[in-house]
């Protein structure tokens, strides 16, 4: 499988999608994953029409924690101290994963209602661009440049990566690290509306080799990732 993950690598380098398909044990599902910066509106449009899920964007622990970035259920956690109806979200039930990686949900301040392709992809590539800032040392302050409640949920990855959670954010953003590329990555679930499901594996290796993007498995991601310690 090295050419697959030589494939995948320098995709992610051109700022090209690639395929993830996660693991059979876990969600079993195959996100669509575009580096943040070169995000287009007309990258949202196929995300949304091929892939069909939420469409998000994964972002380094390291980041998260230097713009200020909790997680949601931190931030539910301690809302639920004011305001009591809110304790029962603190309970986790998640079936295939000990926590949720949500943090925020933004649009960029320049954008109009945020949920048009344009505006999606404009605020995307925006926290592509403040990812770059602040991992370069600059001082950012987050809400001055984005707004929240809004329309691209960001998620943030664990601190150790595969070694402590084995998601589709940890995925993309392990395969950044391998291409060296700024640690922000749009990501969207690819659906089925005939079976009302996840789409296939196999269907989702078709339609990348229908559309000539590269498709790797989380096992693929880990192995190489573990063997180069990054």
């Amino acid at each position: 499988m090295i050419e697959v993950e030589i494939e995948a690598i320098k995709a992610f380098k051109k700022g090209k999608p690639v395929l993830i398909y996660d693991y059979e044990d876990r969600e079993g599902e195959t996100d669509i994953a575009i580096p943040a910066l070169n995000v287009s509106y007309k990258d949202v449009a196929m995300m949304r029409e091929d892939g069909g899920g939420l469409i998000c964007v994964a972002v380094s622990w390291e980041a998260c924690e230097k713009l200020g970035l909790p997680f949601m259920h931190e931030i539910i956690w301690y809302a639920s101290r004011h305001l009591k109806e809110l304790e029962l979200f603190t309970k986790y039930d998640i079936k295939y994963d000990s926590r949720s990686s949500f943090s925020l949900w933004v649009n960029h301040r320049d954008t109009f209602t945020g949920i048009t392709d344009r505006d999606r992809s404009y605020t995307i590539r925006k926290i592509g661009e403040v990812v770059e800032r602040v991992l370069k040392g600059e001082d950012v302050e987050f809400g001055k440049e984005f707004r929240s409640p809004g329309h691209v949920a960001i998620l943030k990855a664990s601190r150790n990566l595969l070694r402590e959670r084995r998601g589709q954010t940890e995925l993309s953003i392990a395969l950044a690290k391998l291409a060296g590329i700024t640690p922000a990555i749009a990501i969207c679930e690819m659906l089925d509306g005939k079976t009302g499901k996840a789409l296939s594996k196999e269907e989702a290796i078709k339609y990348a080799d229908e559309n000539n993007i590269p498709f790797i498995e989380g096992k693929e991601i880990e192995r190489i990732y573990e063997s180069v310690k990054v």
